[in-house]
């Protein structure tokens, strides 16, 4: 199967009465569609009084939007939105060849395609397992072929489906197990670094963490323009003089409306973040939706008890955006720093705000700076 040739219609519903500013988002999922390899064929946006229990939408624009799809020949209907196990199911029925996903479905993915250690993996096999699990009515003949594979079709008996969900909940089991594993090996490394000051690169993902990393750090760094490129979190050392150095890690980066299994499951991984001195969130400055990212990337922040460490905004990608722009935004956020990681613009400015932290929380300290 070639997935760049398979096409997807993206339905966008709108509550009326929500609070969520929807500027941006089709922009956004069409991008996280083609991070998949998926091509979008079609968007059809639908304003709601109020979210339909059966369908999200009322059931006769649940029939319209399957009916288009097949007209367009689309293989996928993704929500821009997340359904209910239930109204995945609804729609399933109303056509067994399309294959359903919603927003979580589609990020779970792309995890799943992005996962390269041993720990990513096991974290996002657990979340994209108990993401399946409720949902596992008509998705597989056989559960065994399938856990490669990415979205739901119908074919399977009750009785498969019960065998399925024993081996879905006795593999969870494991992971868990798994899991618990590794964060203990994670709690033994973080007590050895809790001597030193530890900070943490943050932010929306594909916005030039790993590169200001590679860039602040001259260390080799995975740098891919691509979302979710980074899942493990990677330590480098900042040499700041006399020897002194501090712990500089960049994790995972964020995105609004992240499913729930997959933060719970990167726990241990976004310790590293609890654990810092200093973040440094960084920003798009060329981000049309800069507002909305940033409340995204507190809401995390908050969700993982990192909320009340002390912060700096870092603004990248300033060589391409105009004097207009980088105006307006040190107008609106006096205090952040602006630089460019590939150009190597103003990255002293970022290591100086490190310095000065460092100095603060040495201060602070009864035992003497440490050293190398």
């Amino acid at each position: 199967m070639n997935l760049k040739t398979e096409k997807v219609l993206v339905v966008a519903p709108r509550i009326w009465k929500s609070d969520k500013n929807y500027n941006y988002s089709i922009e956004e999922i069409s991008l996280l569609i083609n991070t998949l390899g998926l091509k979008v064929c079609g968007v059809i946006e639908q304003k709601l009084n109020s979210i339909n229990p059966a369908y999200f939408v009322g059931s006769g624009k649940a029939k319209q939007i399957v009916e288009q799809a097949k007209l367009l020949k689309a293989n996928y209907i993704v929500f821009d939105e997340d359904l209910s196990p239930a109204q995945t199911k609804n729609f399933q029925k109303l056509e067994e060849k399309m294959k359903f996903m919603d927003r979580s479905g589609v990020i779970l993915e792309i995890f799943f395609k992005n996962a390269k250690s041993k720990e990513s993996k096991t974290q996002v096999e657990l979340a994209r397992l108990q993401y399946q699990l409720p949902r596992l009515t008509r998705m597989w003949t056989h559960l065994e072929r399938q856990m490669g594979g990415f979205g739901t079709r119908a074919g399977a008996g009750e009785t498969q489906i019960e065998v399925d969900r024993r081996m879905l909940r006795k593999r969870i089991s494991n992971l868990q197990k798994k899991l618990k594993s590794i964060d203990s090996e994670r709690r033994v490394q973080s007590k050895r670094r809790q001597s030193f000051f530890r900070t943490s690169f943050v932010g929306y993902t594909n916005v030039g963490k790993s590169s200001l990393m590679k860039a602040i750090t001259k260390s080799d760094v995975l740098i891919k323009n691509q979302l979710f490129a980074t899942l493990d979190t990677t330590v480098r050392r900042l040499f700041i003089g006399n020897s002194n150095y501090v712990l500089m890690s960049d994790t995972v980066g964020f995105i609004r409306n992240l499913p729930n299994n997959l933060i719970a499951s990167f726990k241990s991984t976004l310790q590293e973040v609890v654990d810092s001195n200093l973040l440094l969130i960084v920003l798009d400055a060329n981000s049309k939706d800069l507002h909305n990212e940033i409340a995204t990337i507190e809401s995390v922040l908050k969700e993982i008890g990192a909320n009340e460490i002390d912060c700096q905004y870092i603004f990248n990608k300033i060589d391409i955006v105009n004097q207009d722009r980088i105006t307006y935004l040190k107008k609106s956020f006096p205090e952040a720093i602006m630089v460019s990681a590939t150009r190597a613009l103003q990255l002293s400015n970022i290591k100086d705000i490190i310095i000065d932290k460092h100095k603060e929380w040495s201060n602070s300290l009864e035992n003497p700076l440490h050293t190398q």
